[in-house]
């Protein structure tokens, strides 16, 4: 993790404003609770990666959250992204989850449209990081923790809200939520025609360095 960063969407943390549009930008394909964060700011912190965080997310209770009920403000947001979460060598990352790209395509169809022409102009040029979780079975209770405590982020956590009680039902309804946003990108990218840069979680935290040599 970034040291010193509450979200990484503080305007403290913007690189040197790019006038131009990113030359090599990428999308983070994710689902929830699969070590995503930490991915994005270990190729945040490479200060040449980008800084792929969910500039997409309008949810009421995400980063972007004051902008969910205008297109306009959503807008912006997406275009102040481009230049100031562009790296200074053109690298632009947006970390995404399929949730929130449909959320997108219901509320601001039209910013979508110009969200994927911005990540991939053609199959050709486009380059997708498709980050898994090996541990099933955690993920599945951290993605249920969350849903039933709405603790997403570490920032979160300060609250001081209770530990929710265990729920057998919630676990296999989040194991089924991972196994069918999975599906979404699978599909997604079949008809793309685009073949993806595979990572899993454990493999990142075993040898980041790998990692950072595999996306660049």
């Amino acid at each position: 993790m970034l040291l010193g960063v509450e979200t990484g969407y503080e305007a403290e943390f913007d690189f040197p404003p790019h006038p131009l549009p990113p030359t090599r930008p990428y999308l983070l394909a994710s689902v929830p609770r699969s070590g995503s964060t930490f991915v994005s700011h270990l190729l945040w912190q490479t200060g040449c990666l980008g800084a792929p965080l969910e500039y997409c997310n309008f949810e009421p209770s995400g980063p972007y959250g004051h902008a969910s009920r205008s297109t306009a403000g959503q807008d912006r947001l997406w275009r102040a992204a481009l230049a100031r979460r562009t790296s200074p060598n053109g690298v632009f990352g947006l970390k995404g989850f399929p949730v929130q790209f449909e959320a997108l395509h219901q509320a601001n169809p039209a910013l979508l449209a110009e969200v994927m022409r911005t990540l991939i102009p053609s199959p050709e040029r486009g380059r997708v990081v498709l980050l898994h979780r090996r541990d099933r079975t955690a993920h599945a209770i951290s993605y249920a923790r969350a849903i039933l405590s709405g603790i997403w982020r570490a920032e979160q956590e300060r609250g001081g809200r209770a530990e929710p009680e265990y729920s057998r039902i919630a676990v296999e309804r989040a194991a089924k939520m991972i196994e069918s946003q999975e599906g979404a990108w699978k599909a997604m990218l079949a008809d793309l025609g685009i073949a993806p840069l595979k990572l899993w979680y454990e493999d990142v935290l075993a040898d980041p360095a790998t990692t950072l040599d595999a996306v660049a």
